[in-house]
């Protein structure tokens, strides 16, 4: 794609996927949140392993559809991820304390997105995985300022 702000990989495998996110983790900064927006097992937990591993860290990192929220303390910088899959009201996430991970310092990672329309931030970074000939279709559009750092580590 053509817009500095906007990139669009070809995704062969999980391998990948997570390969994409751990070149995106060389431009993470505290504060940024992130939505990842696809279908079920489209590779959105994939790509944040990758995030998080190129962070350098080595613990177990799993979906967090059941907990919506796993927490990964690395030196630094904390990052959130959250899966609002099982979400049923956006106001639920008044319950989860959302707004005290939006403190500037720890990076949230938000799939599913869109079941928190109206209580979520706008994102400093979009991530739209689509099933494409037996692979994905990754695109990134980075809209703020703060996650342009993000598609830079992506380039």
């Amino acid at each position: 794609m053509n817009d500095e702000n906007t990139i669009g990989l070809r995704i062969a495998a999980a391998s990948d996927m997570e390969q994409a996110g751990r070149r995106a983790a060389s431009g993470v900064k505290g504060g940024q949140v992130v939505y990842l927006r696809g279908e079920l097992g489209a590779g959105k937990t994939t790509w944040v392993r990758g995030l998080v591993r190129g962070l350098n860290y080595s613990g177990p990192i799993k979906s967090p559809t059941y907990t919506l929220l796993e927490t990964y303390d690395l030196r630094g910088c904390n990052v959130y991820h959250f899966d609002l899959y099982r979400l049923r009201d956006p106001n639920e996430l008044e319950d989860l304390a959302f707004r005290d991970y939006l403190d500037g310092s720890g990076i949230c990672l938000v799939e599913w997105p869109e079941r928190g329309l109206g209580c979520l931030p706008a994102p400093d970074c979009l991530i739209d995985i689509q099933y494409d000939n037996g692979g994905r279709y990754l695109t990134m559009k980075c809209a703020t300022k703060q996650g342009e750092s993000l598609c830079a580590g992506m380039r």
